[in-house]
């Protein structure tokens, strides 16, 4: 199967290197995508130098739009995190990061550094009261900076207030029957009567919104937010009645205020209903967070170049195949360019290999492990298989269209 790999690369002109694009996903709770990518090139180029071949690698660090996003685009665009003071899901004061690109046009949140579970995972759950305002003030700091789209990373949410905390953030009022604001929460929004937008800061609607969503919840009923996601933030049989009510509640407001009536909307129930109130408000586009990270980085560009694509992750199964990295990397390869998957564990049959497209499934573990060894051994197995990848690769009829490195002294592998 890996000297499939060979054959495409006769079609080189003369002189021509061997182009690996190496585009995987963090090892979660081992390593970052920043931290593969290194430790697959390492792999791959010195596998290509020990046999005298001159090969390009191309690292791009990649993620699903879940946790490990913003370091991949970070990692990505070459730009650091940036820190600002918001508030946690409870509404304590926390530090948060955020990212802009090198150019200064793209701003990326993961709005979990502001409202996820595990910055409230120290005190007991409070499902009613949790909110999405911090999530605003890290959206404030971007429209201060000039940015003309934010990419909004959902995951990991603790709130169920259908962004309401988060528009409230940028200016807009959830105002009762009585005309006075409601306390922050989707416990509140059954009492909702109206939706005042004239404080909205004007900015939140000229920059584009693009929302990193991989469910297709909606926003209420027995799929909806509350029913589906609540119990993981806490929430009892009543709480998730009560919060249910609200969101539907919400949605009523919203389509007699915006004219968007996404109460049954495929996607609108992630991240405790966030997308509803950001698509009805501020047109924010839904797309699947390793397509948005693709568009991004261009990630098809890349691929369509190479003569070999090592991509991977922590663990590589069925549930890979449908959306996630490895996913998106294998529907943007052209089908002549092998791609190779390198993981922490592969679980997936033969059939389901051979029916994905995908070349090969690589696991790094040389052995029995605990998961304590693998997490600390990682980056040095991840650089052995992809040398390992390579090196049969090189072994199995590399064309001699693929030009030699200049005649040196060549190093062997410790």
């Amino acid at each position: 199967m890996i000297c499939v790999m060979s054959k495409e690369l006769h079609e080189h002109d003369e002189g021509d290197v061997a182009r690996v694009a190496v585009i995987p996903d963090s090892f979660k709770g081992s390593a970052s995508a920043v931290e593969v990518a290194e430790a697959m090139a390492r792999g791959a180029r010195e596998a290509f130098a020990e046999q005298g071949l001159a090969v390009s690698v191309h690292t791009l660090p990649f993620a699903d739009g879940g946790e490990g996003t913003l370091d991949a685009l970070l990692g990505a665009w070459g730009t650091d995190a940036l820190t600002v003071e918001t508030t946690d899901a409870l509404g304590r004061p926390t530090l948060a990061r955020f990212g802009v690109s090198a150019d200064g046009r793209s701003g990326v949140i993961e709005a979990a550094e502001a409202n996820g579970l595990p910055g409230v995972s120290d005190v007991e759950l409070r499902p009613r009261e949790a909110s999405s305002r911090g999530v605003g003030r890290l959206a404030i700091e971007l429209l201060d900076r000039g940015v003309e789209e934010i990419l909004l990373c959902i995951g990991g949410s603790a709130s169920t207030d259908g962004g309401t905390g988060m528009l409230g953030a940028l200016g807009a009022r959830f105002l009762d029957a009585e005309g006075s604001e409601l306390p922050d929460g989707g416990g509140s929004l059954g009492g909702l009567a109206d939706v005042d937008l004239s404080g909205l800061d004007p900015r939140a609607r000229e920059v584009r919104w693009r929302i990193a969503c991989d469910v297709t919840n909606p926003l209420v009923g027995e799929r909806g937010a509350a029913a589906v996601f609540g119990p993981q933030k806490g929430a009892t049989l009543e709480d998730v009645a009560v919060l249910d009510a609200g969101l539907g509640r919400l949605a009523d407001v919203l389509a007699e205020v915006t004219g968007s009536c996404l109460r049954d909307v495929a996607g609108m129930g992630a991240a405790g209903g966030m997308p509803a109130t950001l698509s009805s408000v501020l047109g924010a586009e839904l797309l699947p967070g390793s397509q948005m990270v693709a568009e991004v980085l261009d990630a098809k560009r890349l691929l369509g170049a190479a003569d070999l694509v090592l991509t991977g992750e922590g663990r590589f199964d069925s549930q890979s195949l449908g959306g996630k990295v490895v996913d998106a990397v294998r529907r943007l390869t052209p089908a002549h360019v092998p791609v190779v998957v390198i993981a922490g564990s592969v679980s997936v049959t033969a059939d389901e290999l051979r029916r994905s497209g995908v070349t090969a499934a690589l696991s790094i573990a040389p052995g029995p492990r605990t998961l304590e060894e693998m997490q600390g051994e990682a980056l040095f197995e991840i650089t052995s298989t992809a040398y390992q990848c390579c090196r049969l690769l090189t072994h199995s009829g590399l064309p001699s269209t693929v030009r030699p490195v200049p005649d040196t002294t060549k190093e062997s592998r410790p």
